[in-house]
């Protein structure tokens, strides 16, 4: 069946505006505590309104139940697909849910100011995930970093197909060179959701560890991301050779 519509009348409905203040998102969003609110929630906000028998949470909740609660994969839907399965949502409803969606990646990915500084593997991913987020194929990036490790350019090297993208590190090595950095960090996202490096992940990282360490560069890591998961080269110590890591720049 291609519809996820509700089949069942809900005999015990009431309507969000008859809750207990405390207890409707809005008001708690308004009341300051939006980092306790649950995904259904924040949600619900979005979805705004609901229908005569389901309110906008019950709705949110079905959306949210259908994509086993992955909001990366609700936000790789179409408006058309979203108003076509789910009773109470209209295109113009799906619209605004997959625009708020877009609006937190893009938040995910904008650097706090121009002294923004990469510290830890975490803080490299934080960075990076709103640019992978939703993202069917590979795409594979470079952080360029100062001495200190303030993020001087991020930039998309390359992007592919579902399964590898191919890396030119000559391309790496002259943005580098152009923003006079002295470190790099490599990221790339694994569609597929497995976040071990593969043997040509290996390869390439290696690959340019030995030609950055040529042009005195220091491939501090090389991060693998798939949803709200990452793998850090550095943390697993397969940073080979000399050079620093993450915990160990200065």
């Amino acid at each position: 069946m291609d519809s996820c519509d509700f089949v069942l009348e809900n005999k015990h409905f009431l309507p969000i505006r008859e809750w207990e203040e405390k207890d409707r998102p809005r008001e708690k969003f308004l009341s300051g505590s939006a980092r306790e609110m649950k995904d259904e929630e924040l949600l619900a906000i979005l979805v705004g309104s609901g229908t005569a028998n389901h309110s906008a949470l019950d709705i949110a909740r079905r959306i949210l139940d259908h994509f086993n609660g992955n909001l990366h994969e609700l936000g790789r839907r179409s408006p058309k697909e979203l108003a076509r399965k789910f009773t109470g949502i209209g295109q113009a409803k799906a619209v605004g849910i997959l625009a708020g969606i877009e609006l937190g990646k893009r938040c995910l990915n904008t650097p706090l100011d121009d002294e923004t500084k990469i510290r830890t593997s975490s803080e490299a991913f934080r960075l990076l995930c709103g640019d992978f987020a939703s993202c069917p194929y590979e795409k594979f990036y470079a952080l360029l970093l100062s001495q200190s490790g303030r993020l001087l350019r991020k930039t998309l090297i390359s992007e592919g197909g579902l399964a590898a993208t191919i890396v030119d590190a000559r391309k790496i090595f002259k943005f580098a060179i152009d923003e006079h950095a002295s470190g790099l960090i490599l990221a790339h996202n694994h569609p597929s959701g497995n976040i071990k490096p593969s043997p040509e992940d290996i390869s390439i990282t290696e690959k340019i560890r030995r030609g950055a360490r040529l042009l005195d560069l220091y491939l501090f890591d090389h991060i693998i991301v798939s949803g709200n998961r990452y793998f850090s080269f550095s943390d697993e110590n397969l940073i080979v050779g000399p050079g620093r890591n993450l915990r160990q720049g200065t």
